[in-house]
């Protein structure tokens, strides 16, 4: 069962939806508001505001839930697909207007190419770990154009870990979440988030170069990613 797909429909159909909770593994359940998925131009923060800002040419947005960073591209006149792996998810982005939405997993897509890849609220975590993250940054490159670039953002977990010592084994921004949504729970998956340091690392040794364009103080920032000349 698509337990993150439930929650999108009931939003959209009859909100407001119930609690949807996520777990993981490194502390309590936490609440997410289902509503945050469906905010519009003037709701969104500064640092997806300048993602957007960022965009050209053909776009896909990965990850792209109802459609709403996607819907602010189509309106300002760019060209954009968007992409989901929750079915329902897809169908809500038609049904609010996008003109190009697929269902679909990046990590095994092997259709267009693009020049800009976007991935907002942490999108880019769907690679699952650090080795994921490596594979990703070679297998992305047949979907891009010439001038391509990739556009996301993350976060340095390093805070969760004030008080407590870091993992023994793996990288310490790779994590686990699973929905709940009305008492019905979905599969664990892997998410990563990455630290500047260690994504400059990878990503260079992967041939990218990455630009930092933006950070919070919440420890979020906004890496713009186009590769090196060879």
């Amino acid at each position: 069962m698509d337990v993150f797909g439930e929650a999108l429909k009931d939003q959209y159909t009859k909100p407001p939806a119930e609690t949807l909770w996520v777990h993981n593994s490194y502390d309590e359940p936490e609440e997410m508001p289902v509503d945050i998925y469906f905010r519009n131009e003037k709701e969104m923060p500064d640092l997806e505001l300048r993602a957007l800002d960022l965009c050209k040419g053909k776009i896909l947005d990965v990850g792209a839930g109802v459609g709403s960073h996607a819907l602010i591209l189509q309106h300002r006149g760019h060209d954009v697909t968007a992409m989901d792996i929750s079915a329902p998810a897809v169908t809500i982005m038609k049904q609010r207007g996008l003109k190009k939405a697929i269902e679909g997993n990046i990590l095994t897509y092997k259709g267009q190419s693009y020049d800009t890849l976007l991935f907002m609220m942490n999108g880019i975590g769907l690679t699952g770990s650090i080795p994921g993250l490596k594979s990703f940054l070679q297998h992305v490159k047949s979907l891009l154009n010439p001038g391509g670039q990739l556009i996301f953002d993350s976060s340095d977990l390093s805070y969760l870990y004030q008080e407590v010592p870091f993992p023994l084994n793996g990288y310490y921004g790779e994590v686990s979440f699973r929905y709940e949504y009305k008492s019905v729970k979905g599969n664990w998956f892997k998410w990563v988030y990455v630290d500047q340091r260690t994504l400059k690392e990878i990503a260079s040794a992967a041939g990218w170069y990455t630009e930092v364009v933006f950070e919070d103080d919440q420890d979020q920032y906004l890496a713009r990613l186009t590769l090196t000349a060879k």
